[in-house]
């Protein structure tokens, strides 16, 4: 599968890919919660290509992201994911689905037979697509091509394909990032979670509240593309980034790049989720100076 979604970036081929992370490595605990793919998702393919994946927290965030994932494959053309978890796969609760002229649609931007544009425009960040079947003449290929589509082993054109490829998202991450801040104004301490996690997260920093400790929540919603800016922000002026994940430490990498300040992982085995009180016998042991 990972060599297939290295060959869904250099085609730029819009597709969605939905993965309901559970124990591993392997078959692990087939039926129960992990979220050990959250680097793999990213760095699972050879090559270098930039990723798009969101991270529900709720059966209507199931169905809103999704919708919003198969729109962001459409618009910049290329695989994007769905990172959900067991827990949140399995999940019932209430779900609102908007009448269908009220849901956001994407439309797959086209080449018409009077487009002379290349099939691969460096130049562009939402490349039209020809569609098979319609009158065109267009190479697809899974080596390193040119604007037309054809296979190259020129450096220059090497350089040229993979700053598009990459590009499309770096220069939108405005447009693709989402997070979701709660009580990080004034926060001491933000607890950065994603997923399933954040559940737990949230019952942290309202108990945390209640006794009077200044701890927010930062939700990833988009993983990746990481949201180094707002890391960066609330890393220069909280005191420490507390970072729970059902793993030995994944995000927790990448929040630790872009803080200015420590970064303390919440580590969990695959299988169940991260109890509250786990997360804040944490929070309790930095306050105390005993980590």
């Amino acid at each position: 599968m990972m060599e297939n979604i290295g060959l869904g970036m250099i085609t730029e081929t819009p597709c969605v890919i939905v993965n309901v992370q559970r124990a591993g490595p392997s078959t692990g605990i087939p039926t129960l919660i992990g979220q050990g793919d959250m680097m793999q998702v990213k760095w699972g393919s050879h090559g270098d290509y930039e990723v798009i994946a969101y991270s529900p927290n709720s059966v209507q965030e199931m169905f809103d992201l999704t919708v919003k994932a198969f729109n962001m494959a459409e618009k910049y053309r290329q695989p994007t994911f769905v990172m959900a978890d067991q827990v949140i796969a399995h999940m019932t609760s209430k779900l609102i689905i908007p009448p269908p002229d009220k849901i956001e649609v994407v439309n797959r931007v086209k080449r018409t037979k009077s487009d002379q544009a290349l099939p691969f425009p460096y130049d562009d960040d939402y490349p039209p697509m020809a569609v098979a079947g319609d009158g065109f003449h267009v190479n697809v290929d899974s080596l390193t091509h040119d604007e037309r589509g054809y296979p190259t082993m020129s450096i220059i054109d090497s350089e040229r394909m993979l700053d598009h490829l990459l590009g499309k998202v770096r220069n939108h991450l405005d447009d693709i990032v989402q997070t979701e801040e709660y009580l990080t104004d004034d926060a001491d301490i933000v607890v950065v979670a994603y997923g399933s996690t954040s559940r737990s997260a949230i019952r942290v920093v309202k108990e945390a509240r209640l006794r009077e400790k200044k701890v927010g929540l930062l939700r990833l919603i988009t993983p990746w593309p990481f949201p180094h800016k707002e890391i960066e922000r609330l890393g220069a002026r909280a005191k420490a980034l507390i970072v729970p994940e059902i793993n030995y430490g994944q995000m927790e990498h990448m929040v630790r790049e872009f803080a200015d300040c420590p970064v303390i992982g919440v580590h969990h085995p695959a299988g169940a989720l991260i109890p509250p009180e786990k997360i804040y016998a944490t929070l309790e042991e930095f306050y105390n100076g005993s980590t």
